[in-house]
């Protein structure tokens, strides 16, 4: 997975992270937006320019995020793993 690609999903991941923990909310990621992720406490979203040949470049080396995928922080560092959460934040592998 490329940096871009993994620092898109990461962020995107960890300001819900961040914002409210364990809610049953959605996720509000917009089209056209982009979530970095750069390292902790450091977060941003802007508007990506809609020039097609951006949005190719950054398909390139995009990967979808599977379903059942578990975003959390441990000591500073953003992690993802494969699984869910119940209602009480227990984790359970697939």
């Amino acid at each position: 997975m490329t940096k871009v690609s993994k620092t898109l999903i990461f962020s995107a991941a960890f300001a819900v992270i961040a914002t409210s923990a364990f809610s049953e909310a959605a996720w509000d990621l917009k089209a056209g937006m982009a979530y970095v992720y750069g390292g902790p406490g450091k977060m941003s979203a802007m508007a990506m320019a809609p020039a097609e040949k951006n949005h190719e470049s950054m398909m390139k080396n995009a990967k979808k995020v599977p379903a059942d995928t578990v975003f959390f922080m441990d000591n500073g560092t953003l992690y993802s793993t494969s699984g869910r959460l119940d209602p009480t934040g227990n984790f359970y592998v697939n």
